[in-house]
Order: structure tokens, then sequence, then C-alpha cells
């Protein structure tokens, strides 16, 4: 998968797994792990899919309606990509902590619907649940930022709710930070994330 490496000051800081919105790229979301945690290594991946030129990281039917084979098979590709990346730059895998916007976000959010102990925690602006009717590992006290919008048209306030409710229910510790705004990600929900990261994984 076409990615950046940056090898953070700290060893001993998460490793941040960026993950882009639908037509991004791996340099989209570098400014956002600056705010969240300066000193951790970066590993920021592009998606191997594209809709109509746009990357993205799995295929959709149509807006909202996900491909759930293609889901499946991208989700399982991106776990294995993650743990040749720990052995290929020397970082540890049970140290990762995914940051991802809209189809980025579903996919870090399809991670922890199919793998146990893939991410030591998840930032999730604007993700949808990922697939309903299965059984979910055990997240017990895995920790959640979802950033929402109150007027989100791609990602109803419905979809949030079964998210959090269905990650909670399988163990995790899930914080909403709801924003008035729409589908974008605005700086005042990145600061929320940051401070949520700094309180969860930094404190010494």
């Amino acid at each position: 998968m076409k990615h950046i490496f940056q090898k953070g000051s700290s060893p001993d800081a998460p490793v941040l797994l960026l993950l882009h919105g639908t037509g991004g790229t791996e340099t989209d979301l570098l400014p956002l792990a600056q705010m969240i945690s300066p000193e951790s290594s970066v590993l920021s991946v592009r998606g191997n899919v594209l809709e109509n030129g746009m990357p993205r990281f799995f295929r959709r039917l149509s807006e909202g309606i996900f491909d759930e084979e293609d889901l499946i098979f991208r989700t399982s590709e991106l776990h294995e990509f993650l743990l040749e990346s720990a052995k290929k730059y020397e970082f540890d895998p049970s140290n990762i902590v995914a940051a991802g916007y809209s189809n980025g976000a579903n996919i870090a959010a399809s991670l922890l619907f199919h793998y146990k102990n893939a991410l030591k925690g998840a930032i999730l602006h604007h993700p949808m649940v990922p697939r309903r009717g299965i059984d979910l590992p055990s997240m017990k006290d895995l920790p959640v930022f979802i950033g929402a919008g109150s007027n989100d048209p791609i990602c109803p306030r419905a979809e949030t709710e079964d998210l959090s409710a269905l990650l909670e229910n399988a163990g995790a510790r899930v914080q909403v930070q709801w924003e008035n705004y729409g589908h974008q990600l605005t700086r005042s929900e990145a600061e929320a994330a940051a401070e949520w990261f700094k309180d969860i994984f930094l404190q010494k």
C-alpha cells in the first residue's frame, strides 16, 4: 500500500495510523498528526481503491451503502499491511492508534469490528457503522474518540449513536464530540481529539 512513514522522537508514544477521506492521499492528515501527537511516529496510508479517480479504502455500492465483501477484504489487507510495516519500520504493532476521517474512519472502525487488538485506540472523525448484525471482538477498555457533526448530511446522528453503542457494548470507552457543523473536519474537533489523546496516552 502506498504510504508515508515518519519516525517520531518518542519511541514510547503510540504510532499514529492516518487514514484519509474519499479523494484524499497519504499527505492529507499529516497536519492532524502534528496536532494530536508531534512526538509520535506516523504511518499514513493511501487507500487502494479508486472511485471516479478518487482514492478510497474500500468500494461502496452507492452513497452510504458499503460493498461488504470488498470492505472485509480491504480490512484484512490493511491489517496485514500494519503487521508488515511494524516489522519493516521496527515499531510495536500493539501500540498503534488510528486517526481516520470519513472513509478512513470507516476502515479504522472496520479494523476494530474484525480484529481483536488490531488497534490500541482510535480517533474516528465522521465515521459510519462499517457492518451490522455481526459479533464484535472484545474491546475491553479500548479508548475511542468519535467526532461528529450534528448537521452532517452524510453521517446522520443515528449512525454516530449506533456506532458508539456497538463499540461500548463490546467494552470500548467511547467519547463522542458533537460539533454544530456538517461533514467537514473542523479545527475545534481536531483540537478536542488532541486533548483526548493526550489525556489517554501521554499522561505521565
